[in-house]
């Protein structure tokens, strides 16, 4: 496997089962580096400490102190995220909602529930 084929991926949520789901779902693409945040300070002030950067971030949308587009925001001021893709992991999937995560700047929406058998193939695919 090549250093190219490597996908590193940030994700925050605050629900910890799907967390895990996540964690487990990803697993199962060897090629995937996944780092894990429950929290939006957490996950600034963890970006702000490393010199990791991820290749595509997936954000909950709906987390208490900081939601998703709040985040996205802040990690988009940070050097190496400018032209990071961002997906939105979200309940909240009117129309509506997704038109306004892609305004803000989400290059995708993933819908909960998600299929934990294919999310390491629909993230790929929108990293691209």
């Amino acid at each position: 496997m090549s250093e190219a084929d490597r996908l590193r991926v940030l994700y925050v949520d605050d629900d910890r089962d799907i967390r895990h789901i996540v964690r487990l779902s990803l697993a199962l693409d060897p090629a995937i580096d996944l780092r894990l945040y429950e929290e939006g300070a957490e996950a600034l002030d963890g970006m702000k400490a490393d010199a990791w950067r991820p290749d595509l971030v997936m954000l909950d949308v709906m987390m208490p102190r900081m939601d998703g587009p709040t985040l996205m925001a802040a990690l988009r001021d940070l050097p190496g995220f400018a032209r990071t893709p961002f997906i939105f992991v979200t309940a909240r999937a009117r129309e509506a909602d997704v038109q306004s995560y892609r305004a803000a700047g989400a290059k995708g929406v993933i819908l909960k529930p998600f299929n934990p058998l294919t999310l390491a193939a629909d993230i790929r695919a929108l990293a691209d």
